[in-house]
C-alpha cells in the first residue's frame, strides 16, 4: 500500500518524506487556502516546491469545470514537474477530460468519487487513479469502507490498472481498514501516518527495557 500524505503543509509533508514511508502527495485548493496561499502564481509554485520535497506523485488539482478549461489547465499543471498527478473531479466533462488526457499520456487523478458507478467510469476513461473519499461518506452515515471493497471487486473482475486512492483518511484505524481492503493507495493527514507507530505495549517495553539496561549498567 501506498502512503500519500494529504496537506500542502510543506513541513509536515518533509516529516513524513524524513520517517521514509512517503510515496507521494495529495493536495487541494481548500488545503491550499488553508495554508495561505492563494493565486495563481503562489499555488503554482507551491506545487514545485512539493515536488522538490518528495519523490512520488503529486496530485494537482484543477478549477475548471469545462472540458477545455480542464483540459487547458491539467496540461499546464502536468507541464510543471514529471511528479504531478492532474486532479480531475467526477463530473461528466471531467471524465472526458480523463479519457483526452490519459490518451496524451498525463495521468490523472479523479476525485470526490462517492459510488462504484463513478469508479467504474474513471477507470474506463483511463484515470491513474480513483479517489474515493471513504471519510465523507461516514460522515453522512454511510459506509464508506463499503465503497473501496466494492470498487477494489469490480477492478479485479475487469483488470483495470486504475489504482484506488482512498482519501478523506480521518484515522489510523481507517489505514488499516483500507489495507485490509486492498486499497492501493491511502491518502490522510500526517497523524493517520504517526498513527501507526504507537502502541502502548511498545511504550511500556521500551520502558522496561531501558530501566532494566540502567540498572545492569550502574
Amino acid at each position: 500500500m501506498k502512503f500519500f500524505i494529504d496537506t500542502a503543509n510543506l513541513d509536515q509533508i518533509a516529516e513524513a518524506e524524513a520517517l521514509g514511508v512517503l510515496d507521494g502527495v495529495t493536495t487541494n485548493p481548500s488545503l491550499m487556502a488553508k495554508e495561505g496561499i492563494t493565486g495563481r502564481d503562489n499555488i503554482i509554485k507551491h506545487y514545485v516546491d512539493i515536488c522538490n520535497i518528495v519523490d512520488g506523485d503529486v496530485s494537482a488539482e484543477v478549477i475548471a469545470t469545462d472540458f477545455e478549461g480542464i483540459i487547458k489547465e491539467g496540461e499546464e499543471l502536468a507541464a510543471l514537474h514529471e511528479q504531478i498527478i492532474v486532479k480531475v473531479p467526477m463530473i461528466k466533462d471531467g471524465v472526458k477530460a480523463i479519457k483526452y488526457l490519459s490518451d496524451k499520456g498525463i495521468k490523472t487523478n479523479c476525485t470526490l468519487v462517492f459510488s462504484p458507478g463513478q469508479a467504474l467510469l474513471a477507470a474506463k476513461a483511463g484515470a491513474t487513479y480513483v479517489s474515493p473519499f471513504i471519510g465523507r461518506l461516514d460522515d453522512i452515515s454511510t459506509d464508506g469502507l463499503s465503497l473501496i471493497a466494492d470498487i477494489r471487486q469490480i477492478y479485479d473482475n475487469y483488470g483495470y490498472e486504475t489504482e484506488i486512492l482512498a482519501a478523506s483518511i480521518r484515522h489510523t484505524m481507517h489505514v488499516i481498514d483500507c489495507a485490509k481492503l486492498g486499497a492501493d493507495v491511502m491518502t490522510g493527514p500526517l497523524s493517520a501516518i504517526t498513527g501507526l507507530l504507537k502502541h502502548p505495549l511498545t511504550d511500556i517495553g521500551l520502558e522496561k527495557f531501558l530501566a532494566d539496561y540502567k540498572k545492569g549498567n550502574n
